[in-house]
């Protein structure tokens, strides 16, 4: 029989990663959320979802029946206030009904910290979570970890979101100190190993990546992988409180969470002990290496990923400006036809050429002509084909990455501009017809690559709504009898 595994935090960044990980490896998992509705469109069909709340004690009891071992990833650094008492009683309410409910063993993420004493809030806090674990008699194993690398973790936002807005920079001491960053994916094998580790209850391991380096470096380093010229600018003194609302406003970071990590970043986070590494023989990779498999994860999560299935759920999409998917920017809209999904494809595949963009052609043209003029390549190349198509083939200045026929057609551009771009069509069977869902995607290099494209907006918002319309129209000109049903922009 499999031991069954709790995982609390399943919401948060690494909860959320590692339970797809433990899914991966057919792990019997339960999750233990707030809300279980919003973790079970994201938890897999054998994955159990439950209602649970660490300062609630009662909720604990269900939560824990009948699991062999817990990852405790609970932290309340995003609160207003107070988050230390909150964190003190959750760790408590836990700890006591984990001892009462015959749990065999807590993995416990916390927070890499120098020796001395005099430690911020929130390292303090995350020592003292780990004090309360082990206080309940339950075999507890702890790792404490410097910075986390990988897309969508905290750090790394904060890292991406002032390098590719600020090409210079005033930067407090604090970027200076020292840290060892480790990549999300390294982390997750460390907590995944620690299920299966024999002997190794009441021990606290500590890890990190590869390198010692300051956030100076990790900036730079980013600038570095991303084609970015920054400077940045010491001063001797600017203040945790005025450096979190600076953060506040140039980066996703709230206010009140860029002080605390401030705080923390205030102190050198480097490993003193590396009884890890001999023990889980885990060698992690250094920060470049991470940095760069952050940004690959993410063109490889934005290329596997199918739009329709998020956007289909709640109909037509409004906001024409789309969504960020880490640093890139999607224009996403959906019409939904009375079309066979065949008939809508074969407007799709032939797009481009002598077909031309199925809207506004003459803006198409012009883009075209000024791409030339700065040593682009145009609309010059056309087609190889006006029907058929093939991975590696060029449509005017795009080239297609990925094709599916009947499916999905996905092109890069290759014109120049301040960033990447892409263009997405996906066809969908649907009762009664099909549906066709046309992304826009760009990746913006900097701070010009952002003010290039919403400089564009209007454009985009005529030139992207009125190519949707126009390739449906097309498709029931070239052999369908049905008529555009609600969805189109």
């Amino acid at each position: 029989m499999d031991k069954k595994i709790l995982i609390t935090g399943a919401t948060g960044y690494v909860g959320g990663r590692l339970l797809a990980e433990l899914e991966k490896a057919g792990s019997s998992i339960r999750c233990m959320a707030r809300r279980p509705e919003n973790l079970k469109s994201r938890a897999g069909s054998r994955v159990e979802v439950v209602p649970g709340d660490v300062l609630n004690p009662d909720s604990l009891f269900s939560a824990l029946e009948g699991v062999h071992t817990a990852y405790y990833l609970v932290h309340s650094m995003g609160t207003s206030k107070g988050f230390e008492d909150l964190d003190r009683r959750g760790a408590g309410n836990f700890a006591s009904v984990a001892q009462r409910s015959g749990l065999k063993r807590i993995i416990y993420l916390g927070g890499l910290a120098p020796l001395e004493k005099d430690l911020s809030a929130h390292l303090r806090s995350r020592h003292e979570v780990g004090e309360i674990l082990r206080s309940s008699g339950v075999p507890v194993i702890e790792f404490q970890a410097s910075v986390v690398i990988g897309s969508g973790s905290l750090s790394f936002e904060m890292i991406r979101s002032l390098v590719e807005k600020l090409p210079v920079m005033i930067t407090p001491r604090w970027v200076s100190n020292l840290a060892q960053p480790i990549f999300i994916g390294d982390l997750l094998e460390y907590l995944k190993m620690a299920l299966d580790k024999e002997g190794l209850e009441g021990q606290v391991f500590q890890i990190g990546g590869a390198d010692k380096v300051s956030y100076r470096d990790l900036m730079l380093e980013y600038a570095r992988q991303r084609g970015l010229r920054r400077h940045l600018i010491r001063v001797p003194v600017l203040s945790p409180k005025l450096s979190s609302l600076w953060l506040g406003l140039v980066t996703p970071l709230y206010a009140r969470v860029g002080r605390k990590l401030i705080e923390s970043i205030e102190h050198s986070t480097v490993v003193n002990d590396d009884r890890a590494l001999q023990i889980f023989g885990i060698r992690p990779c250094g920060h470049a290496d991470a940095i760069a498999r952050a940004l690959a994860s993410e063109d490889a999560a934005l290329a596997q990923t199918r739009w329709s299935d998020a956007l289909s759920s709640s109909g037509p999409v409004k906001d024409w400006t789309g969504v960020r998917f880490g640093n890139r920017i999607l224009d996403s809209r959906i019409a939904e036809t009375e079309l066979s999904s065949e008939q809508l494809f074969g407007a799709v595949r032939r797009i481009g050429g002598d077909t031309g963009w199925y809207f506004a052609d003459w803006v198409w043209h012009l883009r075209g002509a000024l791409d030339v003029l700065v040593g682009g390549v145009g609309l010059r190349r056309g087609r190889p084909h006006p029907e058929e198509l093939r991975v590696g083939d060029t449509i005017d200045w795009w080239r297609v990455e990925q094709y599916e026929p009947g499916k999905r057609l996905r092109l890069q551009a290759e014109m120049k501009t301040p960033g990447r771009a892409w263009l997405q069509f996906e066809v969908k069977p649907e009762l009664g017809g099909s549906k066709l869902l046309q992304t826009a995607i760009f990746d913006p290099l900097g701070l010009g690559g952002i003010l290039y494209w919403y400089a564009l907006y209007p454009i985009h918002y005529w030139v992207f709504g009125g190519m949707l319309r126009s390739i449906v129209a097309a498709a029931r000109r070239a052999g369908g009898t049905g008529g555009l049903r609600n969805g189109s922009q």
